[in-house]
């Protein structure tokens, strides 16, 4: 038999042979990018002696409800010195008259910022943010939403404290309160995932992106960077292009003790969530092309694993035990190394429903970007 023909005898395998590839890629993050999440050590930086005067930004808009239940918690923070800067976004509800009974309250701790609508002038929430940025009187600003609450009242004291060895920026964690329902678990399970993404780069020196809902960075960072001003023209990107236009190798840290996680209100339809991630998915276009490779690779791959997945047990019905092994080999290998992710981010409940909320989760994101990646976005 020549060599031509033998290469021919194996051509109709080729597919299996392409699986094994993505199988391989797929590993490669499973093992040596989500694997520095498992074997860093959860460290609390609420007793270290680093705490320097700090300044939470939370900007809101037409937030009465969660400003009465999640501002409290927040000016309440045990930790020695703070300011809470509250940027009023051209409300129209009750916020105004909630901030006036809050600021007698806590005279010395709330800052109020007040923006009002223009008719000639629309902004977004960046807008919004560098306003209260300006208004802040310190150096080190935490940020948050107003649909927020700590987990605890150290939150404050292990984000800053995460400041020490002179970084500039801390990327905290911030999950979805669990509600009954599938969705609610696809939204965590999204979340859970995004974020043992940019935690795990982050610690391989790679930061890439953080969240809005719990992150901070220095006031002087902000101006080097000359703030928003790159990404400015679209809705999304106060946090993560904020984080992957100014991340360097030894400027960031992460804080992920269980104090230091603050809770987010989740959606409650999926015509919200969709509206949600879709915005978001804008932002990724302006990433570094260092990190729009290597993201576009870990979403493809894992894309294509289940695609090929499909046709090798079609093609080879014969053969089914051959897909299924791969298959076998990813998942186990998923349970292994996510059981301890999930388990310091507190959300070991869903490593149950991983199967299906894998394959979910990846071609929803896949479908949402290649909708949403090239729409305009000018507001809130």
């Amino acid at each position: 038999m020549t060599i031509l023909e033998q290469f021919l005898s194996y051509l109709p395998y080729v597919p299996i042979g392409v699986l094994g590839i993505l199988l391989l890629i797929q590993l490669h993050y499973i093992y040596f990018v989500y694997g520095k999440l498992v074997f860093y050590s959860t460290k609390s930086f609420q007793n270290v002696s680093y705490q320097p005067p700090v300044s939470v930004i939370i900007c809101a808009h037409n937030e009465e409800e969660n400003l009465k239940s999640f501002l409290p918690p927040i000016l309440e923070q045990d930790y020695p010195l703070f300011e809470v800067v509250l940027v009023d976004d051209c409300s129209d509800d009750e916020t105004k008259w909630i901030l006036k009974e809050f600021s007698s309250k806590y005279p010395e701790r709330l800052k109020i910022v007040e923006i009002k609508e223009h008719i000639r002038l629309k902004h977004t929430k960046k807008f919004a943010l560098t306003m209260g940025i300006k208004a802040a009187k310190h150096e080190h600003l935490v940020f948050t939403d107003a649909d927020c609450e700590p987990a605890s009242s150290f939150w404050l004291a292990e984000m800053v404290g995460a400041f020490s060895y002179e970084k500039e920026i801390v990327l905290g964690y911030s999950p979805y309160f669990k509600r009954n329902g599938f969705l609610n678990k696809l939204i965590r399970f999204e979340t859970t995932h995004t974020a043992m993404s940019y935690l795990s780069y982050a610690l391989k020196g790679n930061a890439y992106m953080g969240v809005g809902r719990n992150l901070a960075y220095t006031k002087s960072l902000f101006y080097k960077g000359k703030g928003f001003n790159k990404h400015m023209h679209i809705k999304s990107g106060d946090d993560d292009l904020f984080v992957n236009h100014n991340a360097t190798t030894t400027n960031v840290n992460i804080a992920i003790h269980a104090d230091a996680h603050i809770l987010s209100v989740p959606k409650k339809t999926w015509k919200s969530y969709y509206k949600q991630k879709a915005r978001h998915s804008g932002a990724s276009t302006l990433y570094k092309s260092k990190h729009k490779r290597m993201l576009a690779t870990q979403l493809l791959s894992a894309v294509l694993f289940y695609l090929m997945l499909i046709i090798c047990f079609v093609l080879y019905p014969n053969l089914w035990y051959i897909p299924l092994g791969i298959y076998a080999v990813r998942l186990l290998s998923q349970l292994v190394i996510f059981n301890r992710i999930y388990t310091k981010l507190i959300v070991r409940d869903l490593l149950i429903w991983l199967p299906l909320l894998d394959v979910l989760y990846y071609f929803y994101i896949c479908i949402n970007g290649l909708f949403n990646r090239g729409k305009k976005q000018t507001s809130w």
